[in-house]
């Protein structure tokens, strides 16, 4: 199991943004961010917004929950954005050029569902939890030991 790295309290929509602002900062072509959590955590938010951070400008950023891959071009290079709600079978993410994407950013919405092929070991997972005050949301971030350093120097930049 991973170990869990940190927890972050995102108060409101305005806190989300910071927080992809902040960790979008850090990411690097190669990475693969893993989203978790329910359906309204967050998930698609946070990565507008930092999809919107790592290109330069607002971008319009739709759900691909029915196109299941969107790409966007920014100055870090390509990101790929998964939607895998509605895949069936896990060995579907080679049709979405999964492969591909392992050379650049890769946000992977609903990551549980490859989970079977073992492709996001290096991976940081983000999990959105759902709290009783509304819109605040606490993001669980766990990663192996590549991640820490720049875990870090997130926190320093909160």
């Amino acid at each position: 199991m991973t170990p869990i790295i940190s927890e972050k309290r995102l108060a409101n929509e305005e806190a989300t943004k910071s927080f992809a602002v902040a960790l979008g900062a850090l990411l690097q072509p190669g990475d693969q961010v893993a989203l978790e959590g329910s359906l309204g955590a967050g998930k698609t938010t946070f990565s507008r917004h930092l999809i919107c951070a790592l290109s330069g400008e607002e971008v319009d950023v739709p759900s691909p929950t029915f196109t299941l891959v969107q790409t966007y071009e920014t100055p870090k290079g390509d990101v790929w954005h998964f939607d895998l709600y509605r895949l069936e079978e896990p060995t579907e993410i080679w049709e979405l050029g999964f492969e591909e994407a392992l050379s650049h950013i890769s946000l992977i919405e609903w990551s549980s569902n490859i989970a079977s092929l073992a492709l996001l070991d290096n991976a940081l997972t983000l999990t959105f939890h759902l709290t009783d005050v509304e819109g605040a949301r606490v993001v669980t971030l766990q990663g192996n030991h590549s991640w820490w350093q720049r875990l870090e120097a997130l926190d320093a930049s909160l």
